[in-house]
């Protein structure tokens, strides 16, 4: 959410999230940000997330993807279509995913920390490997 000190007033705020909402590019998203910093200053860590959150978003629609859900211990991505040099970096690449292509799907197994005894990635961690995982796999 956009930090209430940071766009003071609620129509502020809500122009805001319009803004990051209406993106539709990589140069949308930065125009955004350069606007907002010089309105506000320094984009604070929630918007900032925002702003990575719609670029996902594009980066998911471009490659057909219209939904990133965790679910148990995977990630699921959906709806996907395979190619036979796509499937096989997935496997490579990301061991333990299972493909389910009567339902276009992948379960990917979720990231963890590189530590041994790795936590679950979360937050910023998170939304950068899934934009990795659509670049690295799914990307044309």
């Amino acid at each position: 959410h956009v930090p209430h000190d940071y766009a003071p007033g609620e129509r502020l705020r809500l122009q805001a999230y319009r803004a990051i909402a209406s993106a539709n590019s990589e140069e949308d998203i930065r125009a955004v940000r350069e606007e907002l910093t010089d309105r506000y200053g320094k984009v604070p860590e929630p918007v900032e997330n925002l702003l990575l959150v719609a670029g996902l978003r594009m980066l998911a629609r471009a490659c057909g993807v219209g939904e990133i859900v965790l679910q148990g211990t995977n990630i699921r991505f959906a709806p996907v279509e395979l190619r036979e040099s796509q499937e096989l970096r997935l496997k490579r690449l990301y061991p333990g995913t299972v493909i389910k292509p009567t339902v276009h799907q992948v379960l990917v197994p979720r990231p963890k920390t590189a530590k041994v005894g790795g936590k679950p990635l979360v937050g910023r961690e998170l939304l950068g490997w899934v934009g990795e995982f659509l670049a690295s796999v799914l990307g044309s």
